[in-house]
């Protein structure tokens, strides 16, 4: 019932571990939505039979005197407050305090510019190197310091994510220039990067795939071309894409001529 009502109002299916509960709340409210539009449509219907002008001729400035309007207004308001308190904000909350530890999850920074995306992934030895704003050129899209040894390994890619299916994935957003937005509507996830912070967020891939990542924020006049994408493959197919990268930038040379692997948008 949930994956054809989700059809039918042309939301995309459900790819991560925690999208099930966003599309029972998601249906929740499409129910009541509906239950509303029925009670206020036959309301309507009712008024224009009742008050017709044939039916009372001289008009009348006194309103309704029946109770039972109000009563409907304090159940409806009574059904979105617990929306909201016995649904929404726990379903949030379970989403923004309780994040997977660094060692059970794969952590990538996701860089915003205007307009596309940068990713940042540690090397060989797990570590992401430190990253500072005013190292950032055109051979440093990121501002990596290339003091730091733990950045000597790591791996920049623009406008291609890789995760693998099944392991909890930790995404550090953060901008470079204004606010954007990470936004991945087959994993249920949504976050503004906001330029000064590094906002986390996180999500289980439960199928394999190329997902878009949109831009939810209007950031331009290139607003509408800013997409990433999100690849989602096996953990062996992970490992070799990883193992790729490493070579790359080892064939690349010394770390002040770090490659940036950049995918074309189709």
């Amino acid at each position: 019932m949930i994956a054809l009502l989700l059809e039918l109002t042309g939301i995309a299916p459900n790819a991560a571990e925690h999208g099930h509960q966003v599309d029972q709340f998601l249906e929740l409210i499409l129910w009541f939505m509906l239950i509303l539009f029925i009670i206020w449509s036959s309301f309507f219907v009712y008024s224009l039979f009742k008050f017709s002008k044939k039916r009372n001729p001289n008009a009348s400035y006194e309103g309704l005197k029946a109770d039972w309007p109000k009563h409907l207004e304090w159940g409806v308001i009574f059904v979105e407050m617990v929306l909201l308190f016995g649904f929404s904000i726990p379903l949030w909350g379970k989403r923004v305090l309780n994040p997977p530890s660094v060692s059970e999850a794969i952590v990538v920074e996701a860089i915003a510019q205007q307009f596309g995306w940068l990713f940042h992934y540690p090397g060989a030895d797990g570590k992401l190197g430190r990253r500072d704003n005013y190292l950032i050129d055109p051979m440093n899209p990121i501002g990596l310091d290339k003091t730091d040894p733990a950045s000597k390994d790591d791996i920049v890619t623009m406008n291609e994510m890789h995760a693998p299916v099944g392991k909890p994935l930790l995404v550090q957003i953060g901008s470079k220039d204004v606010v954007h937005n990470f936004y991945i509507i087959q994993m249920r996830i949504q976050r503004d990067a906001i330029p000064g912070l590094t906002i986390p967020l996180w999500f289980t891939p439960i199928k394999t795939g190329r997902f878009e990542i949109a831009c939810g924020q209007l950031c331009g006049v290139g607003h509408f071309a800013m997409k990433g994408y999100l690849v989602v493959e096996s953990p062996e197919e992970y490992n070799s894409w990883l193992k790729q990268m490493a070579e790359m930038n080892a064939a690349n040379g010394p770390a002040d001529k770090k490659i940036v692997a950049e995918v074309a948008h189709p």
